[in-house]
């Protein structure tokens, strides 16, 4: 077995034994779902979000895809693909880096600690910056509409309706580009 192989292994493994709920999409180490609490003491805390992972063959050298498929509102996220800008993962990823470090900490800080400066969302950048407090009344909103009564169970987000569900993967579809890098 090769080493990026037995490396895909160990990080999913490690990530399957946290506290993490992980669902393995058509019994594939290399697609998976994860189920993502939004940290406390924020606007994102008591929402649950079901995040696309996508591992590409050459991790961990090459970083892998991470996709929100419910929507949330940050200005570092795309509301409607739920691609996510972070440096740590797009321009300056490491194999020193593990999928625990991106659940457990990369996302957390990012949560908490949004770059209004490079936006994904203009909107919620523009609003952050403009009027904090309505900015986080918004984030409340979205959680409490898109990230409540979140379940992997058999792939499917029952926060949903079944025509959501149908456009769900599309949307996330993009994240395995090279063009995400650009973020």
């Amino acid at each position: 077995m090769s080493t990026p192989k037995r490396r895909i292994e160990k990080d999913v493994m490690e990530l399957m034994m946290s506290d993490h709920d992980v669902t393995l999409i058509n019994d594939s180490i290399q697609q998976f779902f994860v189920i993502f609490h939004g940290p406390n003491d924020t606007p994102y805390e008591g929402g649950t979000w079901k995040v696309r992972v996508e591992l590409p063959d050459q991790y961990p050298i090459k970083s892998p895809s991470i996709g929100f498929t419910n929507k949330i509102y940050h200005p570092n996220i795309d509301e409607g693909s739920g691609s996510v800008c972070l440096d740590v993962i797009n321009q300056t990823w490491s194999p020193m880096f593990g999928l625990l470090n991106i659940f457990e900490n990369f996302l957390p800080h990012l949560l908490r600690y949004a770059n209004p400066s490079d936006p994904l969302n203009t909107e919620a950048s523009t609003l952050m910056t403009k009027d904090e407090k309505k900015y986080n009344e918004t984030v409340k909103k979205y959680v409490q509409e898109y990230a409540k009564h979140i379940s992997i169970a058999n792939g499917k987000d029952e926060s949903k309706s079944d025509e959501e569900e149908d456009d769900e993967l599309s949307d996330v579809g993009s994240l395995s580009s090279d063009d995400e890098s650009d973020a």
